[in-house]
């Protein structure tokens, strides 16, 4: 595939099971593959592909490195990872594979007309980097497995008409036990997680000190996390769960902290203040910063007084 060329789309599971060599999927919109069943990765397979469906992986002995944020760990335990339709899978390993496991798929059509629909979206790790993944211990691998099975068994037996419910409601049984082992694993690698905690109260401090915030306005999510080397949706899961607040909400607090320092400790104007905090209208910064702390930014400087 030439540098720069847009992903390959796999459109559907049936394409995906052709590409892969595998036999005909049970069912056009839900699919449950044995990584065992693809021992290697087809020469001719495009570097780049766009998938239009869920992914759910389950791998098992898995043999290549981890890396988390910026610091590789060794885990003997399952691996999960989550892809959302739309997302771009990246593959540059065609030696053969040894790892086992289950690459469950579910089209966005077989969840219509079931709350899980749109309830999927509320599951931030479908928006999490590879090297985020749900790290199991075996108790949680062995729970995680059983589910997969049930999924197969259903997904390989005569279709009739409880089938779909069955296996939605597997999946979001799936879905809710994967949310709570990452809260799990948030709470585990606390001091990797405490360490990106640091970074970003030190990332936003110089952005916030230095000149970058007047040459590109506020500091964003996806800047930061690019900065972290973790994804948006990782970053802002994790702060939640460390702090109790996003990262905007965290973000919006560095700037009103550094907004109180210069209001209580320079005499610069309030539209002075807001374009040094990377405000393009002042009347967006007042407003945040009522909100913030029930005063505007005058009655703050004035309460000094």
């Amino acid at each position: 595939m030439k540098k720069g060329a847009a992903p390959y789309t796999i459109p559907s599971i049936a394409e995906f099971h052709r590409m892969m060599g595998l036999p005909k999927p049970e069912h056009p919109l839900v699919s449950v593959v044995k990584f065992e069943d693809i021992r290697q990765v087809p020469a001719d397979m495009p570097n780049s592909v766009l998938l239009n469906f869920y992914s759910v992986w389950l791998k098992k002995n898995y043999t290549g490195k981890m890396k988390y944020g910026q610091q590789y760990y060794d885990f003997d335990g399952g691996l999960m990872s989550f892809f959302a339709p739309g997302q771009v899978f990246q593959n540059t390993d065609h030696e053969e594979l040894t790892h086992t496991g289950w690459w469950l798929i579910i089209h966005p059509d077989f969840l219509w007309n079931y709350p899980l629909a749109k309830g999927i979206r509320k599951y931030g790790f479908f928006s999490y980097a590879v090297n985020e993944a749900l790290h199991l211990s075996e108790k949680e691998e062995l729970m995680v497995a059983g589910i997969m099975q049930y999924i197969e068994q259903e997904y390989k037996s005569v279709i009739d008409n409880f089938s779909q419910n069955v296996i939605v409601s597997q999946v979001e049984l799936l879905l809710n036990y994967a949310d709570r082992y990452y809260n799990r694993q948030f709470i585990t690698r606390k001091a990797a997680n405490h360490g990106i905690l640091d970074r970003l109260e030190k990332l936003l401090s110089e952005y916030l000190d230095g000149d970058q915030v007047r040459r590109s306005g506020l500091p964003s999510i996806r800047y930061l996390s690019e900065v972290l080397h973790v994804s948006p949706g990782y970053l802002s899961d994790l702060l939640k769960n460390i702090t109790g607040k996003t990262a905007q909400q965290h973000i919006h607090d560095k700037i009103i902290e550094k907004a109180k320092e210069k209001l209580s400790t320079t005499a610069l104007s309030v539209s002075e203040i807001a374009y040094d905090l990377g405000f393009e209208h002042p009347q967006s910064f007042s407003r945040l910063f009522k909100s913030k702390t029930n005063l505007s930014p005058i009655e703050f400087r004035q309460s000094f007084n």
